[in-house]
């Protein structure tokens, strides 16, 4: 299922947004910045020291995560340009969202649940133990929301919520960026406006301006 030029567009239109809106948030003025050797000089350490509670504890079972790991490489699976979510490490993102977003738990954890009776009841396995043929089976049926039956559509939502939180663990990771080939910012130098685009527009620049200009080309 190929679906990675898709959910790229998803991940910096929709969920990622959410995140990004909630990182530039104005810090705490009054708030303890950590010290350098904690490795993050620019966060408070109230963070880091919630942060490390949320990863000492656990919420999803062996038998969730596993299960966690084998949908999320199926929404992202490798390819020739970059790994599978699970070499991402997505399924370690979405469990420590569990922890940041209680609201999800209750969701995601009967969606997983939803999902193995669904298999149970055809394959008499739960859906980690499954062919990949028959995962693929009842993926399709509820990945595509605007085809699923009126019975499916508790899966439709559990797979989106699950698509979502793939894609934005999997393209914020080093390994995502790199593969839409973000690289963050860098300085750059403006040489006008191209030529084509003056003459197109019957507009040229004056000696005055070339001469008071900083011509810039790259190494």
């Amino acid at each position: 299922m190929n679906r990675r030029d898709s959910l790229k567009a998803l991940t910096i239109g929709t969920l990622s947004t959410e995140v990004l809106l909630k990182a530039c948030k104005p810090k705490d003025k009054n708030a303890e910045v950590s010290a350098q050797k904690d490795g993050e000089p620019d966060r408070p350490q109230s963070e880091i020291d919630r942060n490390k509670k949320l990863n000492d504890e656990k919420f999803f079972t062996e038998h969730e995560m596993a299960t966690i790991t084998v949908l999320g490489d199926i929404i992202i699976p490798k390819d020739d340009k970059s790994g599978s979510a699970s070499d991402a490490k997505v399924p370690e993102f979405i469990e420590f969202m569990m922890k940041d977003m209680p609201d999800q738990q209750l969701p995601m954890r009967g969606g997983l649940r939803w999902l193995d009776v669904q298999m149970l009841n055809r394959h008499n396995n739960p859906f980690k133990d499954c062919s990949s043929q028959q995962q693929l089976a009842i993926v399709n049926e509820i990945a595509y929301p605007a085809k699923a039956k009126p019975e499916m559509q508790q899966g439709v939502a559990f797979f989106n919520r699950m698509r979502n939180f793939t894609a934005t663990g999997f393209f914020s990771s080093k390994m995502g960026m790199e593969d839409i080939g973000y690289v963050g910012n860098r300085p750059n130098q403006w040489n006008g406006v191209p030529g084509d685009v003056l003459k197109q527009y019957g507009l040229s620049y004056s000696d005055k301006e070339l001469k008071e200009s900083v011509s810039y080309s790259p190494a």
